[in-house]
């Protein structure tokens, strides 16, 4: 992931930071418990795409 890209990201529900999670392949919303996928190299920052995080996450 592009540290550049991750700067410029914000979660498009709190406008909050994102956290790479490389084990997963996913930009993390902890302010939103949301966990946007990363196809192809591009995040796809839609709420509805995004995995619920689980209380233990």
């Amino acid at each position: 992931m592009d540290t550049k890209l991750l700067q410029i990201l914000v979660c498009p529900v709190t406008k909050g930071a994102l956290e790479y999670n490389k084990a997963s392949n996913e930009l993390i919303s902890k302010s939103a418990r949301l966990a946007y996928p990363i196809r192809d190299g591009i995040p796809v920052m839609l709420e509805e795409e995004a995995r619920k995080l689980m209380g233990n996450e």
